[in-house]
């Protein structure tokens, strides 16, 4: 499970410094994020849980009339913000826990997110706050991993780690697969007063290396980042070398001309305030 006080420490600082591999990961999944999220005009953008801003910034460079705002638990990832929105005038970051944070005259008509949704402490009462903020007709569009099972890779790189070394959290405990379930994030949103939910499935490759050296650097991404990063931490020199090993293995078997893109899914969830 990933806290509020992950994000604010070892989490955050760690996504800030692979900011460039973590947006190239999820590059065929924001593509369809952004396209379901422009589907319909609108003058104010939130961007929840906002990482390193691609979303934000992607949106405010395409909506040059839009006022884009992203908001993010990570100082070190609004740090990144900041200095990538360059020229743009129509955005800007906040650190914060977008569970609670309003602003006087910021009404989003639009409320985004890319993965940023499932470690709220209190889903429901962080998506009834949102609804609270939205524009009248607001609406809330956000991507999510489906089953852990449809993420072979993610069920892989588990599995290849000591047993017993990960405790299995709850199913809907705060955590990266904690919206799989349709049915349950459905009801999630219907009690905190969003109504027109919709679920599009989106199937992406999930590139974790590219180039000569494609393999080395998916085996450092995997150390830091996914199902993995914090268990394979802690292990003895001995179960790392294995599991290194196992992980290389993997990897070199998913290297396609210089390219390990892994197959991930996804939910690309739509709302409308009621």
């Amino acid at each position: 499970m990933t806290s509020t006080f992950d994000w604010l420490g070892r989490v955050g600082e760690t996504w800030a410094a692979e900011w460039q591999l973590t947006d190239r990961s999820f590059g065929f999944l924001t593509d369809q994020l952004l396209a379901k999220a422009s589907e319909r005009p609108f003058l104010q953008a939130l961007d929840v849980g906002c990482g390193a801003g691609e979303v934000a910034l992607a949106i405010a460079r395409g909506h040059a009339r839009a006022e884009v705002i992203g908001i993010d638990l990570s100082d070190k990832l609004i740090a990144v913000c900041e200095e990538r929105s360059g020229y743009l005038s129509n955005v800007s970051f906040i650190q914060g826990d977008a569970s609670k944070w309003s602003a006087p005259s910021f009404a989003p008509d639009l409320i985004v997110s890319r993965h940023g949704v499932m470690f709220f402490d209190d889903p429901v009462g962080a998506f009834r706050h949102l609804a609270g903020i939205a524009a009248p007709h607001g609406r809330l569009v956000f991507s999510c991993f489906r089953s852990f099972s449809e993420n072979a890779w993610a069920e892989r790189i588990d599995a290849m780690l000591p047993p017993g070394s990960t405790v299995p959290p709850d199913q809907f405990s705060p955590g990266p697969f904690s919206f799989a379930d349709r049915a349950h994030v459905e009801g999630l949103l219907r009690d905190a007063g969003w109504t027109d939910i919709s679920f599009l499935p989106v199937d992406y490759p999930y590139v974790a290396g590219a180039g000569p050296d494609a393999v080395d650097q998916a085996i450092e991404y995997f150390q830091k980042i996914g199902p993995a990063a914090r268990a394979s931490a802690k292990l003895t020199p001995e179960e790392r070398a294995l599991f290194l090993r196992r992980l290389r293995q993997y990897l070199t078997a998913n290297n396609d001309d210089d390219i390990i893109a892994l197959r991930a899914a996804a939910w690309i969830v739509s709302a409308t305030r009621g």
